[in-house]
């Protein structure tokens, strides 16, 4: 069932957490910040909408990760047994099958999700030096045509915060398949 993310006030400290990848390697959210931000994306195996965004994602991040932008995928679906494309082992597969070259965190108990009031896989967030929220929304303008884009929000809006400009004021959700939340 198709979700979208809910409005999140600018500035907004991003919440401290620590989670681990599918191989057991743990990561705190201080050692995944890049000096100038962090890009967090709530994202799933399963999801065509987040399957839509992976390549881009991959590909903005080989673009800014040498200008201070880090990047974390966080799995909130991981535990969930009516997902199994979404299972820890299935996301080592996909690890490996995409190269992601960024961490892909599983959010086993779904705290971490809650935490950041995501709703949705893809939910996204920019963060700037500082941990505070300078950007939350879609990553762009048509997720099932990467050719027809017109506009490239998440590309965008790093670009802003590397060149010191204000964010965007408006505001356009991130629309995804709804996170499988425990019951």
């Amino acid at each position: 069932m198709a979700a979208e993310s809910v409005k999140v006030p600018l500035n907004t400290e991003i919440p401290y957490f620590k989670l681990k990848d599918p191989f057991g390697r743990e990561y705190s959210v201080d050692e995944l910040f890049g000096s100038k931000g962090l890009v967090v994306i709530f994202t799933c195996n399963h999801c065509p909408y987040a399957q839509a965004i992976w390549p881009r994602s991959i590909e903005l991040y080989h673009k800014v990760k040498d200008k201070g932008i880090n990047f974390v995928a966080i799995n909130p679906n991981a535990a969930n047994p009516n997902y199994p494309e979404d299972s820890v082992e299935k996301m080592k597969e996909y690890i490996e099958k995409l190269k992601i070259p960024f961490p892909y965190l599983v959010d086993e108990t779904q705290e971490v999700a809650k935490k950041f009031n995501a709703q949705c896989t893809p939910d996204i967030y920019l963060y700037d030096s500082n941990k505070k929220l300078y950007y939350h929304g879609r990553f762009d303008d048509n997720w099932k045509d990467k050719d027809a884009v017109k506009s490239k929000d998440l590309e965008r809006e790093i670009m802003h915060l590397l060149e010191g400009k204000e964010p965007c004021q408006e505001w356009y959700p991130s629309i995804g398949c709804s996170i499988k939340w425990k019951s």
